[in-house]
């Protein structure tokens, strides 16, 4: 008997449309691009606009070439854009976000078959593209509001930072990380409208706290814990790139199985690694491994010998 075909991600049980779920990514962006703009100014919706026309610009374009589907009214191309940009910092110069952008839908979307067969979420691709291509730039959270490290720089250092203004926003980094608290809107947003659930940022956020807490050198030290979640992407990543449909398990268990080992990796990367970040490679490292999960926590069919479907071969 032959096994059953599954389509590729994403799979979703409900009458929502690509396009519906993509518009609630938007609207749920909304309270973390706002308060960007007001933490850094209007060139912080520069850098957005730059980003989301150059990965709309650059489906379109590719589709014309290769004679496929125009298919930019689902939406996916505007939220890949626009995670981009909240992962950039503002000073980052305008064609380097364009050419990010590009990377994003081109190499890391379309080449591998386009929305649904990506392996990796499309704006950490290209984010972690920019970083080994331009290190200063995506480095350089100079403003003329801010000057200085970022407040996890400084923590890694052994300095003290202002853990109410992390939580509330005041800080430098990326556009969309700086605000924890308009970030947890924008997840409240997406759960109450069941876009995603908890199983993957809570396991991902608990994961990460334990290991903070066992190895991070300061215990169960309340203040070091707050400024480690509300400080860098792990807000922005655990909600809105973790549970990306593409790249993300299929299975419950998976998924959970995928958080934990998205903050154990992220802690690894901030407490023994040379930034003080780590989301970002976390969260592309755990895409890498979905396949690998996927094989194991799958539920088996009923009828079909498991150690055959596992391989994939035939009962």
């Amino acid at each position: 008997m032959s096994l059953p075909k599954v389509s590729s991600n994403p799979h979703i049980r409900s009458a929502a449309t690509t396009q519906l779920i993509m518009l609630t990514v938007i609207l749920a962006l909304m309270p973390a691009f706002g308060y960007g703009i007001y933490n850094f100014g209007i060139r912080a919706l520069f850098v957005c606009i730059v980003c989301v026309a150059s990965t709309v610009l650059s489906e379109v374009v590719f589709a014309l070439i290769t004679k496929k589907k125009i298919r930019v009214d689902d939406l996916s191309a505007v939220v890949t854009g626009l995670l981009l940009a909240l992962n950039l910092p503002v000073s980052i110069p305008l064609w380097q976000a364009a050419l990010g952008s590009v990377f994003a839908i081109i190499v890391v979307k379309e080449l591998f078959g386009g929305l649904g067969k990506n392996f990796m979420n499309p704006a950490l691709g290209a984010r972690c593209f920019l970083l080994i291509s331009f290190p200063v730039a995506m480095t350089n959270f100079d403003t003329d509001c801010y000057t200085g490290a970022t407040p996890l720089a400084l923590l890694k250092a052994g300095e003290a930072v202002n853990v109410k203004n992390m939580i509330l926003g005041s800080i430098p980094g990326t556009i969309g990380e700086t605000s924890m608290i308009a970030i947890l809107i924008g997840a409240v947003i997406m759960l109450l409208c069941g876009v995603i659930d908890l199983k993957i940022p809570a396991s991902y956020i608990l994961t990460f706290l334990v290991f903070m807490i066992l190895f991070g050198g300061h215990g169960f030290d309340p203040a070091f814990l707050a400024a480690h979640l509300a400080g860098g992407g792990l807000m922005l990543g655990a909600f809105f790139m973790a549970t990306d449909y593409v790249t993300r398990p299929t299975s419950a268990k998976g998924q959970i199985i995928f958080g934990i080992f998205l903050g154990i990796l992220t802690g690894l990367f901030r407490v023994f690694g040379p930034s003080a970040e780590g989301v970002s490679y976390a969260i592309i490292f755990g895409n890498c491994l979905v396949p690998l999960i996927d094989k194991f926590t799958v539920p088996v069919p009923f009828g079909i010998n498991p150690s055959e479907f596992r391989k994939g071969g035939k009962n």
